[in-house]
């Protein structure tokens, strides 16, 4: 006679997720070591057969703050609040390169890791999230060049920098936002490859990094402050400067934030039904 429980067998049943469930925690937390591991090959591969190495991440900023600062704060003498112009782009620039480079790689996460898409079930979801927590390392970095800049400048910390890591998460969520939309678009639509630099370019001139927001005609600042980049910006600035917190232009950007990423959860949601067809 066969004992039962020999032949007895595990069966996992993968059910389609329920609609209004945007993001399964639970779900993300059972594949963190794929999850670990993509994120180590994405930081392994950005750096590899590089002379330089991690110094790319305080190199590359450096060079736009330079030629910002001769361009903008010295020949075009953009006003800036009272604020020196290398410390007024410092404080912009890095939190724009982490927010720039996400949402270029995650908008070609799922075209870049198609070949795993057909192969073995994952939440889909951890394509275009790898990159908010990979160039988190080339950030942490990058911020040794502000408090260099700050120590020079003999700014002095302020309670306002408590905020600090609630503005780190609104711009983890807008680049995050950004990136379901745009990953579940280049599926389908392989233009958003092409249009990426130009969409980074317009964006970068549509947020205060090389002028001051209080430029900005009254009449028209609502609308500008709809930009979500506006409120993070304004955000770093306040906390690691000291200056008062611009709310009328940060907190309607928290709240764009919040809407492009729940909309940007609803859409993925909804087309990653059909990753596998169209890729």
């Amino acid at each position: 006679m066969h004992n039962p429980e020999i032949y007895s067998e595990t069966i996992s049943v993968i059910e389609p997720k329920k609609r209004w469930k945007l993001i399964n925690l639970n779900e993300l937390k059972q594949y963190r070591d794929l999850i670990f591991f993509l994120v180590w090959r994405d930081i392994k591969v950005l750096y590899a057969q590089t002379i330089l190495g991690f110094s790319w991440a305080i190199l590359v900023p450096l060079i736009q703050i330079v030629i910002f600062t001769v361009i903008f704060g010295r020949i075009a003498k953009i006003s800036t609040d009272g604020i020196p112009y290398v410390l007024f782009s410092s404080v912009a620039i890095i939190p724009w390169s982490y927010m720039s480079q996400v949402m270029s790689s995650s908008s070609q996460s799922l075209v870049s890791g198609q070949n795993l898409l057909n192969k073995v079930y994952f939440p889909r979801l951890i394509f275009p999230f790898t990159p908010v927590l990979a160039k988190l390392v080339d950030f942490g970095i990058s911020m040794v060049l502000i408090f260099f800049v700050l120590l020079i400048y003999k700014i002095i910390p302020t309670w306002n920098l408590l905020l600090f890591p609630f503005f780190l998460l609104v711009m983890m969520s807008m680049s995050a936002g950004v990136g379901l939309w745009l990953s579940a678009m280049a599926i389908r639509f392989r233009d958003v490859r092409h249009a990426m630099p130009f969409l980074i370019r317009m964006l970068m001139y549509t947020a205060p990094i090389v002028y001051s927001a209080s430029s900005i005609p009254e009449a028209y600042r609502f609308f500008y402050s709809l930009n979500p980049l506006v409120g993070i910006i304004e955000g770093f600035r306040a906390c690691l400067l000291g200056t008062p917190y611009q709310w009328q232009f940060i907190l309607p950007g928290i709240i764009s934030t919040i809407i492009l990423l729940i909309s940007g959860a609803v859409y993925y949601n909804r087309m990653e039904q059909i990753f596998v067809d169209v890729i």
